[in-house]
């Protein structure tokens, strides 16, 4: 008996080959994600085949741009974002303009008309931030002040896009779109429209939604059925996203952003993100195998400059072009390196930007093609400059004095000031890292009138220590000349705040050098990590889980002897 059911052979066949084809790519060390763009390019129409329903797929996919966009405002962290804002927000403004007039130059070089070019510019300025989160949590640098200053670059990034995809569809017609009809309105008129409805959605959402959805999950919550929390977070952001764009005029997906954005100020934030993260890779998967069907390879062969010349762009010229402006804001060469090779790639937001712009007749076919091959490649050999980063800076390092300068090259919170009193100076506990644990332990040791200096590698961070009269200084505390400054000859006693398994023992072994007396206190989330520096005896170390086991402990014991 024959079936024709186009929705369950397009999820068998899509899921199928991404799962295959997946799972040899990340052997190979590959990101899974180019491997669900493959598998997309083989049930495509242009390759030989089963052919899969692409309109089917097209809005499969869009319902995992829906998904893709809450869990990105379920993570996204306005804090994140301020606390690196002085070199994030104009280094991702900056890149991303150059990024666009290269692609613009290079379209026009190419003999297509300036507003393509400056779509495809667009298309090529912003970088994955899935590939970004990947790349650094492979390197262990996610939590590190590199990782902070790349994962604030690509949160402007995001913002910065979401912006122009409510804006592309007011100015298409003036962009020479033939598939959008001009409007009888001023442009002027044009954008303040677009903005009082983006304004009128995002009151609702700050006034209604912000009380609604954490009031209703948590009457769903109460029910102790998880299959209906579950099922309220998906509803929640597909029927968010759907009613922003029948009621406001909203893309799909900056409903579904503020749905996530909106639920991170919930208290049921973290349980959302796990309850919806395997329905949302599932539908992620699928937008990546929907884009790889409207992929036609035949453009490797036939503009093979084409090609190349946007891989050079989003490989290259961003690249440069970032590392220029973090070496600009007086950052070492490490950290330059780190933001280069996070930039150099791009993902779905070029993806969604490009479908965008094809529906609206901004973008030919060939310029899709063009992007699609450059975030494949790009996002192919992304793992592999990651891999690099430390070699090229030790070769770097090696052969070049102006390198060297560079990477030694102190910031401007380097140096502790004369003005500090002394009572910081000697017997002091210096604080290494002034998150959430570091700043508990100071306000603790402000309350016992307990001096101490803060090493801390955020420069925002350092300098809004400054202006409140705590002494501070900017750096990684791995490095001597930052724990002389702290004083660390004179202290009394230094607490590792920051989860830093990769430099935690030079910072101790270097502060025990310049200090043999001084005591050791340090903090760790993994257990495993915990054992080892417990066996190095190099310190007093506590377990996020021990610490979290034995307060609960001595509060049960102090309640059950009072009840005695």
């Amino acid at each position: 008996m024959e079936h024709h059911v186009p929705l369950i052979s397009t999820l068998a066949a899509g899921f199928g080959l991404a799962l295959i084809i997946g799972f040899i790519a990340e052997r190979l060390k590959i990101p899974a994600l180019v491997g669900y763009l493959l598998a997309g390019i083989i049930i495509g129409p242009h390759t030989p085949g089963f052919i899969a329903d692409i309109e089917i797929a097209a809005q499969l996919s869009e319902i995992g741009v829906m998904l893709l966009m809450f869990g990105v405002g379920l993570h996204f962290s306005i804090s994140d974002l301020m606390s690196v804002r002085k070199i994030s927000i104009p280094g991702a403004i900056v890149q991303m303009s150059f990024a666009t007039v290269l692609g613009m130059l290079v379209a026009i070089w190419w003999g297509w008309d300036w507003s393509v070019g400056l779509v495809f510019g667009l298309c090529l300025s912003c970088a994955s931030t899935v590939v970004l989160l990947k790349g650094l949590e492979a390197q262990g640098a996610l939590d590190s002040m590199n990782g902070r200053i790349a994962v604030g670059w690509l949160i402007v990034e995001d913002i910065a896009t979401v912006v122009v995809l409510v804006m592309l569809p007011v100015l298409a017609g003036l962009l020479g779109s033939q598939l959008v009809a001009q409007s009888d309105l001023p442009l002027w008129q044009s954008i303040a429209k677009v903005a009082i409805q983006i304004s009128a959605f995002v009151a609702v959402m700050l006034i209604a939604g912000r009380k609604l959805i954490p009031w209703l999950l948590w009457h769903i919550a109460g029910t102790g059925s998880r299959e209906l929390f579950t099922l309220a977070v998906i509803a929640a952001a597909i029927s968010i996203a759907w009613g922003a764009a029948a009621l406001f005029s909203v893309s799909f997906a900056l409903g579904a952003f503020f749905a996530g954005m909106m639920l991170r100020e919930s208290e049921f934030s973290h349980r959302a993100a796990s309850e919806s993260l395997p329905l949302r890779d599932a539908f992620s998967v699928l937008f990546f195998v929907a884009v790889g069907m409207l992929f036609d390879p035949s453009v490797i062969f036939a503009e093979p400059i084409h090609v190349l010349a946007t891989v050079v762009i989003i490989v290259l010229g961003k690249s440069i072009a970032a590392m220029v402006i973090v070496l600009a804001f007086r950052y070492p060469l490490n950290t330059a390196l780190t933001v280069a090779a996070s930039l150099a790639q791009i993902g779905e937001f070029s993806f969604i930007l490009a479908g965008l712009a094809l529906t609206l007749g901004l973008l030919p076919a060939e310029a899709l093609n063009l992007v699609l091959a450059g975030a494949i490649i790009s996002i192919a050999i992304n793992p592999l400059l990651f891999r690099t980063i430390k070699p090229a800076r030790e070769w770097v390092l090696s052969r070049s004095s102006l390198a060297r300068q560079l990477e030694r090259r102190q910031g401007p919170f380097a140096e502790l000031p004369m003005s500090v009193p002394s009572k910081y100076l000697k017997d002091q506990v210096v604080i290494v890292g002034f998150g959430r644990v570091g700043s508990r332990v100071a306000e603790t040791l402000s309350q016992l009138n307990i001096p101490y200096v803060v090493a801390e590698q955020n420069r925002e961070q350092v300098e809004a220590l400054r202006k409140r009269g705590i002494p501070a200084v900017e750096g990684n505390a791995a490095d001597p000349a930052v724990l002389i400054q702290a004083h660390i000859t004179n202290a009394a006693m230094m607490v590792v705040a920051m989860p830093d398994a990769v430099n935690v023992r030079y910072m101790v072994a270097t502060a025990k050098k310049l200090n043999p007396e001084i005591e050791i206190v340090l903090r760790t989330y993994s257990e495993e990590e915990a054992e080892m520096l417990h066996k190095d005896n190099i310190g007093t170390v506590f377990f996020s889980e021990d610490a979290l086991a034995s307060s609960i402990s001595q509060h049960i014991s102090e309640r059950m002897q009072a009840q005695q």
